[in-house]
């Protein structure tokens, strides 16, 4: 099924810690390898196609939870991590940003020749992406990150990121094999783009004049010139706040962690035992990994997974990021020997989540679950890029039952 989208990210300085890129790569291994044990690779190429959901794996890992160094710092781990990996799990990712963009082609025909596909139909393929967005689409950004991850079947998707200095924005596309069947004709899955004005984008079906004679320039608004795809407006304010996240969705997620009659249930799917600030991660990752595709429409809600560096919604928890690896890696580890139930636990602990959100309708109290995340944040070794040099000391969360939804 072809998803796309259309959004805008403020470009942001800055960089990916040592403390949380490690992780990142690990917990974007582990997510990754699910999906493909579940789904496969040509979903997992379908995903990356999708902004939305590019989003929220960006937020549920932790990174800032809109900035244009989502792209980055995600595409970077997954490729730290899957690339050792691409024996194992069929799947490669090639490129990066500056330098490593222009070693996209000898990386395809290296790893063409590994698998036995067409490194020239790739390498072809690779160029076109990055043509068509940085000249035959108009619209003032310039490419500087190009990626292209591709199967051991020869299906790929591309991810790439343009800059815009003047406007302080930056525009992502996207691209995959299943959904291009004409690179002259709308080939995008999605592109993450604020409105920039009138554009000239001579791959919109509504340009075939300009292509066939270039006799005049088509201008039309963006929701004609780049076709009907979703769009993810990512806002300027860094904070994260209650208008982003669907309130609902989020409040089944803590029904589940807190509520005892939930999280009991939700407990036994996963590990005994599970505290419910892990197990909150977990549902997030969980919906990650099995969510449909209308679950993205507010990426902003997975970044209460395990928040993010610049502490927007709040510090990343290092034990209970530390402590959802573990779990999610572990299940991952019992399937190889045969064992799936644990790793099963991830998809019936989501549709599960679904169920109360259907059933209980439990609506967030936004403001208590930000302000609850602060004050254990120093229990859970909250950390952000902030504080990197300061060592904090644990205090013990307030020994009181949090009200985190409303009724």
């Amino acid at each position: 099924m072809k998803r796309s989208g259309f959004a805008d990210l403020p470009l942001h300085g800055g960089h990916v810690p040592a403390w949380l890129a490690g992780r990142m790569t690990r917990l974007g291994n582990a997510i990754t390898e699910s999906i493909l044990q579940h789904y496969g690779a040509a979903e997992f190429l379908s995903r990356l196609s999708d902004p939305f959901w590019f989003q929220a794996l960006g937020c549920v890992m932790g990174m800032d939870w809109h900035s244009s160094g989502i792209t980055t710092s995600v595409l970077g781990a997954l490729k730290r991590g899957l690339n050792p990996r691409s024996n194992e799990l069929g799947i490669y990712i090639c490129g990066g940003r500056g330098r490593h963009s222009r070693r996209t082609p000898d990386e395809l025909r290296a790893l063409s020749e590994r698998y036995g596909l067409d490194g020239e139909a790739l390498v072809q393929t690779s160029r076109l992406t990055a043509r068509i967005d940085n000249n035959a689409i108009g619209d003032g950004f310039q490419i500087y990150l190009h990626t292209f991850i591709v199967s051991q079947a020869g299906d790929w998707a591309v991810v790439q990121q343009g800059m815009n200095q003047p406007t302080g924005t930056a525009r992502r596309y996207h691209w995959h094999s299943g959904s291009v069947r004409d690179f002259t004709s709308e080939p995008h899955t999605g592109i993450v783009g604020e409105h920039q004005g009138a554009i000239l984008n001579l791959v919109d079906s509504h340009a075939k004049p300009a292509q066939e004679a270039l006799l005049s320039i088509v201008r039309e608004p963006p929701d004609i010139t780049l076709g009907e795809f979703r769009k993810l407006i990512a806002p300027r304010h860094h904070d994260v706040r209650a208008e982003d996240v669907d309130l609902k969705r989020l409040g089944a997620v803590l029904a589940v962690a807190y509520e005892r009659e939930f999280h009991d249930f939700a407990s036994l799917l996963l590990l005994e035992n599970l505290g419910p600030r892990t197990l909150q991660s977990l549902a997030l990752i969980a919906e990650v990994v099995h969510g449909a595709p209308s679950r993205f429409s507010d990426p902003a809600r997975f970044s209460f997974a395990l928040g993010g560096k610049d502490r927007h919604p709040f510090p990343v928890p290092l034990k209970t990021y530390d402590e959802s690896i573990s779990v999610l890696r572990q299940s991952l580890d019992r399937a190889k020997v045969g064992d799936p139930e644990k790793l099963d636990g991830f998809a019936r602990l989501d549709r599960f989540v679904r169920a109360v959100e259907q059933q209980c309708a439990p609506h967030a109290n936004f403001a208590e679950v930000v302000a609850h995340e602060h004050r254990i944040s120093p229990a859970l070794d909250g950390r952000s890029v902030f504080d990197d040099r300061r060592k904090r000391r644990p205090e013990r969360p307030e020994p009181r039952q949090m009200s985190l939804f409303g009724r």
